[in-house]
């Protein structure tokens, strides 16, 4: 039997990832990408007995890919945060999703191994930005609030070097990165072991930098657009750019827009509620608070601003 494990890039997908394989450890093979490459299972060559464990892509974006492996009598285990769109009953799938705003697939790994390895769940869980959600955790792990930064850094870090049209637009491959953590249960242990989570904060500060000073903005009642450069370190900057502005601005929406070589555009968006249905009406997916479109065509971008404008001005939304 062969064992694949399908992750999302970022930093949530790869903290699950390892929270499970500290617990159950198994020769897998690795199959994952950069944060938007999200049709993963697509990739998978799996034949009947054998077993995929997934992490961190919506079920929706996979269903075919899903439903073919099943039907060719693989055996299936689903942890995720996303929205799942109807779940098959099939025995051979096993699900864990929960789409609520303030989880992530990190935490739901972690609720499912009982808390075994939870300082890698903060990690997610600050990466994929969830602060508050991240502090509760480590409240009960009574970390001192200079590990728990540590804690916070690294995630914020591991979670940047995931933004990227292709791997190549990366400091680090994904696979790379999921194997210099792999022999780490604590994750203060890899961050005092190697220089990469430094690199890593160091780029990202620097690319935040481009990104505050390069940005064209378009301000509307209710949100706010920021068009950056055709740039690899724009990719990369790109969600951790958008969580920036949703932490400086809570209330309001915001849309990080990049230029794809064939025109159209990749966009970040986080607001208080509803970007995943935006994102749905345009072509992408997410989550409550923040979600993104793969390619947005450009005869759409006015109209897509002035949908997020609209839905955050019927004053129905609370902070995520």
């Amino acid at each position: 039997m062969a064992h694949f494990d399908v992750f999302n890039g970022d930093a949530d997908g790869i903290c699950a990832l390892h929270q499970l394989r500290l617990k159950h450890p198994v020769d897998a093979q690795l199959v994952t990408g950069v944060k938007r490459d999200v049709c993963l299972l697509r990739r998978v060559r799996a034949g009947s007995g054998d077993k995929v464990t997934v992490f961190d892509v919506s079920l929706d974006a996979n269903r075919t890919s899903l439903v073919s492996l099943l039907d060719h009598g693989v055996n299936v285990e689903y942890f995720d945060h996303h929205f799942p769109g109807r779940i098959p009953h099939v025995a051979r799938l096993a699900t864990h999703i929960d789409t609520s705003a303030d989880t992530c697939t990190g935490l739901i790994v972690n609720r499912y191994l009982r808390g075994e390895n939870r300082l890698w769940a903060i990690v997610a869980a600050y990466g994929d930005n969830l602060s508050h959600a991240a502090h509760q955790l480590a409240i009960t792990c009574a970390l001192p609030p200079p590990e728990e930064q540590r804690l916070r850094e690294l995630g914020e870090a591991i979670n940047y070097n995931a933004y990227g049209e292709s791997v190549a637009d990366l400091m680090v491959d994904p696979v790379a990165m999921y194997r210099n953590i792999q022999p780490f249960p604590n994750p203060l242990d890899f961050i005092a072991a190697t220089n990469l989570p430094g690199r890593l904060t160091l780029a990202r500060m620097e690319d935040l930098d481009c990104a505050s000073r390069l940005a064209t903005v378009q301000r509307v009642a209710n949100a706010s657009a920021y068009m950056l450069p055709a740039a690899a370190w724009s990719h990369r900057v790109q969600g951790e750019f958008a969580n920036l502005l949703a932490r400086r601005e809570p209330l309001r929406g915001h849309a990080v827009l990049v230029p794809r070589p064939d025109g159209k555009y990749v966009v970040s968006v986080r607001a208080p509620c509803g970007a995943d249905r935006l994102c749905r009406k345009f072509g992408g997916n997410g989550r409550r608070a923040a979600a993104g479109i793969d390619g947005l065509d450009p005869a759409r971008v006015d109209g897509f601003i002035a949908a997020l404008d609209a839905m955050l001005g019927y004053g129905h939304c609370s902070p995520a």
